[in-house]
C-alpha cells in the first residue's frame, strides 16, 4: 500500500529539497525522451521542478503536475514560464492524448501503479513515451552504504530494474537504462539534503537527533571523509522507458 503521509511530507522542506537534491545527467534525460524534439512532456509528481527545468532546457514544452501545495509553490517560484497543476498520477488534469511523453523523477514508487498506468496511457498519444527516472545512491561505495544505514535510506525505489517489470497492458515492454552520476556537496549540505528525506521528515525529534549525531560522527571519523571540505556523492541514475501501445 502506498504511504501517502510520507509521500506528501516533502512540502515543509520544499526550498531545501530544491536546493540540495541531485539533478539528473543530461544523457539519461535524452535517452528517456527517446530522441523526441520540441515534445509535449508531462512531469508527473514534479515536486519543486528539478526535472521540469532540465527538460525545459532541452527545448521541450513541459506541464508539471504535483499534489503537494508546498512543492507546487516552490516550483512556480523558481521555474520561469511554468506553472504546476494540482493533480497526481491517478488523476492527471489533462485531456486524452495530450502528451508526447510522461516523465517521473523520484516519484513512481509512490504511485498506485494499476490506476496510474491507466491514467498515464490515457494522457499519452499512441506511441508516446513513459519514463520514470531515479537517482539512486551508489551503495557499493563504503561510506555511502554507511550513510544509508545511519539515515535509514532504504530507497523506496529499491532495485528498480528488477522490481518493476512492466507498466501494464497499455505499454510495450520496459527498456532499462543506467547512467553514472554524482553531486558535490559539503558535509553540512549532505546532512541538509538528508533532512529532505521522508523518513527524517516524519521521524520523532529524538530519532532525528540521533541520526544527526551519527552523521556528524561519520564525517568526523570515516577515513574517506576526514578533513574533506566537499565530498562527491555517487549515484546510479536509472531510467525505465516504454511506449504507449
Amino acid at each position: 500500500m502506498v504511504d501517502h503521509t510520507q509521500a506528501l511530507s516533502f512540502g515543509v522542506a520544499a526550498s531545501d529539497y530544491d536546493r540540495f537534491r541531485p539533478r539528473y545527467p543530461e544523457a539519461a534525460l535524452r535517452w528517456a525522451l527517446d530522441g523526441l524534439r520540441d515534445a509535449r512532456v508531462v512531469d508527473l509528481g514534479a515536486g519543486t521542478g528539478i526535472l521540469t527545468r532540465q527538460v525545459l532546457a532541452l527545448g521541450h514544452r513541459v506541464t508539471p503536475v504535483e499534489p503537494d501545495p508546498g512543492m507546487r509553490a516552490q516550483l512556480d517560484a523558481v521555474t520561469p514560464g511554468s506553472s504546476a497543476l494540482a493533480g497526481n498520477a491517478e488523476a492527471v488534469p489533462l485531456p486524452d492524448g495530450d502528451a508526447d511523453a510522461v516523465v517521473v523523477g523520484q516519484a513512481y514508487h509512490w504511485f498506485d501503479r494499476d490506476r496510474a498506468h491507466a491514467e498515464i496511457a490515457r494522457v499519452l498519444r499512441a506511441g508516446g513515451t513513459f519514463a520514470p527516472i531515479w537517482n539512486l545512491r551508489d551503495d557499493r561505495v563504503g561510506w555511502v552504504a554507511e550513510l544509508g544505514r545511519i539515515a535509514h535510506l532504504g530507497d523506496n525505489a529499491g532495485d528498480v530494474i528488477g522490481r518493476y517489470d512492466d507498466f501494464g497492458p497499455g505499454f510495450t515492454p520496459i527498456e532499462p537504462g543506467e547512467f553514472p552520476h554524482h553531486t558535490t556537496l559539503t558535509p553540512d549540505e549532505v546532512v541538509a539534503m538528508l533532512h529532505t528525506r521522508s523518513y527524517w521528515l516524519t521521524a520523532p525529534a529524538d530519532r532525528r537527533a540521533r541520526i544527526d549525531r551519527e552523521l556528524r560522527d561519520l564525517f568526523a571519523g570515516h577515513p574517506d571523509l576526514v578533513g574533506r571540505e566537499t565530498v562527491d556523492l555517487p549515484y546510479r541514475t536509472i531510467v525505465l522507458r516504454a511506449r504507449r501501445r
